[in-house]
């Protein structure tokens, strides 16, 4: 056997301990296979063409842990998050139900952790960001430490209703944004999905092969050139 360890290892011992081990065994349909292929792929798709969300590195359709698919994205390191790129990772979220529903005109029970995240990033915006026009510049978080982003209520039963309206309007426009995106880029959607059949995995260069580079990998790569040029203006 092998003397060192690899970075192959590595990273499969770091998705091992993310996302639980592989679990080829696990019986899968066809057509849920499709689901699931079509789901992840809705996700990829959305988050690498939405300037704001997470690029894709790595997803799969082999079942880690309890889940029947897993993704790794990059996130960017940030200190504060704009509305914007909120509603860009929300709408990420919900591709994988998006997908779903444009692709077999049905929706499954596979969205549910998706549905969890975004229900709580919406409720996060308006309750606690006061990134809502309706409720306005108020925060109902609870800064005591008592709890963790755990609601306290100092606001009558209208606010509540207004909160309640407001978190669907959000989630609806990322629902909308999601679809518009893969509506788009519908083929580069099915291919990747095809992809990921066959495969079962794909990865970073797979997605930008498809749909081309981001844009926002492409304005850095071009700041970075002015810079650098500037830079050797100024030498000499």
């Amino acid at each position: 056997g092998r003397k060192a360890v690899n970075q192959n290892d590595l990273l499969a011992a770091f998705e091992t301990v993310i996302a639980g081990s592989e679990k080829k065994g696990t019986v899968i349909t066809e057509e849920e296979k499709r689901v699931i292929a079509f789901h992840e792929a809705g996700h990829a798709t959305v988050s690498w063409i939405l300037e704001n969300a997470s690029p894709l590195i790595k997803v799969t359709i082999i079942p880690r842990g309890k889940a029947l698919g897993a993704a790794w994205y990059l996130p960017e390191e940030r200190q504060i998050t704009t509305r914007e790129q909120m509603m860009d990772e929300l709408a990420a979220t919900l591709g994988g139900r998006v997908s779903e529903q444009l692709t077999f005109g049905e929706i499954s029970t596979g969205a549910l952790n998706d549905l969890e995240r975004v229900t709580k990033q919406a409720y996060a915006m308006v309750a606690y960001y006061g990134m809502s026009e309706n409720v306005g510049t108020l925060s109902f978080y609870d800064s005591t430490g008592q709890s963790d982003m755990a609601f306290t209520k100092p606001y009558s039963e209208l606010t509540a209703q207004q909160i309640d309206a407001e978190v669907k309007q959000v989630i609806e426009k990322a629902y909308k944004m999601a679809e518009k995106v893969l509506r788009e880029h519908a083929d580069g959607l099915k291919e990747l999905a095809e992809l990921l059949l066959s495969r079962e995995v794909v990865f970073t260069e797979d997605v930008e092969r498809i749909f081309g580079r981001r844009k926002k990998d492409i304005e850095r790569e071009r700041r970075e050139a002015e810079a650098k040029a500037k830079a050797e203006r100024e030498e000499y």
